[in-house]
């Protein structure tokens, strides 16, 4: 699989009422194809170079599978500058454009290039790794031109498309196609969130941030990877709904620097035929709760583990990656409305979107140099914790934020959550610090990884 990417929008628009999907209905037009729709479109859409700098090791042996283990921890590592090529989508005229968090989430140095050779310089002000997109900011920049931003919700199987962007660097490129599927989740990424637009329009690397485009010249998506075995296109990409760019547009507007999705809190599995069967349902439909925090707005609006979801806001949901999708477009401070069915009977609840509480207080303490394993920092277990690091709703406790390098090095990671050391119960930050202050020769410390329990045991 491969990244590319698509575009983005300025405001969450209708499409207007004067417009139309239509074919052409005289020579003249066929003739023209696509070209007024491009020439509106073209010069939104943008070249981005970015430099990244890496930390990595000046001997090959660091590279090398069998021996990077031995050598783990030492030399020191060599900065590597990277370059990275991508597309963008210019969706205000004050200078707000959308890309890949993949192209520009980590880059030290943003150049944009517009259609007439314009070149600025842009900052990331918003951007989301698990979303994977950002928001840049063009310095100088005024009376630009953007794309209007269509309800992706509106989008039919079958809409002829358009992709713009720059594979492979050759320059702006256009190529049509189809929308070939909606809805899909955890298709395109490895992270198994994703929910996505999926379209033929032929999709190469380069391509990544770039527009996905109606007919009409208004945004729908921005392209963000293809499916491929040989690193070209197949015939099978994807692209971020304009509507999820859209709450991305406005919190970046609003000055926030990270993405801020409502909390669900709760855990849920797509309903198959064999669990429909079991609660009596002719068709397999939404999304069946097999868990809830005692914290979660769902729970606090009525509904309980069993029940399945089979709508929000109107929109039909079949998976928890496009639940989390609809509460996301939603966005904090409102409410959703959530089709609830139980035992055969259906019902509307309203459920407050807000953010996963910091309750109790996390309490994040970093080990200071009278402990074993300076710079280790730990934090109280509580929903905003858990919702941070994707930990099972059930996990209480200390959790680890971050090694340090000294942890690092005896392989503790981020999200272990410690148990005990030493043979003394885990049960506050305070413990940690003592635990690791009060110690001999040897430490052990036992912690639950992604649900195994794990054992680590090293000499100071």
């Amino acid at each position: 699989m491969i990244r590319a990417t698509l575009i983005a929008l300025s405001i969450l628009l209708p499409l207007p009422a004067n417009a139309e999907t239509r074919v052409p209905n005289s020579q003249a037009e066929i003739g023209l194809g696509f070209a007024p729709v491009v020439k509106k479109a073209a010069p939104a859409v943008v070249n981005i170079y970015a430099k990244i700098i890496t930390a990595g090791h000046s001997s090959p042996m660091f590279n090398d599978p069998f021996f990077q283990d031995f050598f783990r921890g030492f030399g020191s590592p060599q900065p590597r500058v990277q370059n990275s090529l991508g597309s963008g989508v210019i969706l205000s005229d004050d200078g707000y454009v959308v890309s890949n968090y993949h192209v520009v989430g980590m880059a030290s140095e943003i150049r944009v290039v517009t259609t007439d050779r314009r070149e600025f310089t842009a900052q990331v002000v918003l951007g989301d790794e698990e979303s994977d997109i950002a928001i840049l900011r063009l310095d100088n920049a005024r009376d630009l031109p953007n794309l209007a931003l269509r309800d992706s919700d509106r989008i039919e199987v079958g809409e002829l498309v358009l992709a713009i962007g720059n594979p492979f660097g050759v320059g702006q490129t256009v190529s049509s196609g189809i929308v070939s599927g909606l809805a899909r989740s955890g298709t395109a990424t490895g992270n198994a969130r994703g929910y996505f637009i999926q379209t033929d329009a032929p999709i190469n690397p380069g391509n990544s941030g770039g527009a996905l485009i109606d007919v009409n010249g208004d945004l729908i998506g921005i392209n963000t990877s293809i499916l491929s075995r040989s690193g070209g296109s197949n015939g099978i990409g994807f692209a971020i709904p304009a509507n999820l760019v859209a709450e991305f547009l406005r919190q970046a507007r609003q000055g926030n620097t990270s993405f801020t999705r409502p909390w669900a809190g709760m855990a849920g599995q797509p309903m198959t035929a064999d669990i429909a069967e079991s609660l009596g349902l002719t068709i397999p439909e939404g999304v069946v709760i097999s868990d809830l925090h005692p914290q979660s707005p769902l729970a606090k609006a009525g509904f309980a583990v069993g029940d399945v979801i089979t709508e929000v806001d109107g929109q039909l949901v079949n998976s928890p990656s496009e639940m989390k999708f609809r509460m996301s477009v939603a966005g904090i401070g409102g409410t959703a409305r959530m089709t609830r069915l139980r035992q055969g009977e259906r019902s509307e609840l309203q459920v407050a979107l807000t953010e996963a509480p910091d309750d109790p207080p996390a309490q994040e303490t970093t080990m200071g140099e009278r402990t074993v394993l300076p710079g280790l920092t730990v934090a109280r277990l509580n929903p905003a914790v858990i919702a941070r690091l994707g930990l099972p709703l059930s996990a209480s406790g200390v959790v680890v934020l971050d090694p340090g390098p000294y942890g690092a090095r005896a392989g503790v990671q981020p999200g272990d959550v410690l148990g005990a050391i030493n043979g003394e119960e885990i049960e506050s930050s305070a413990d940690v610090e003592r635990a690791l202050t009060e110690t001999g020769r040897w430490v052990r410390m036992d912690l639950q990884r992604r649900g195994q329990w794990v054992s680590l045991r090293f000499r100071l």
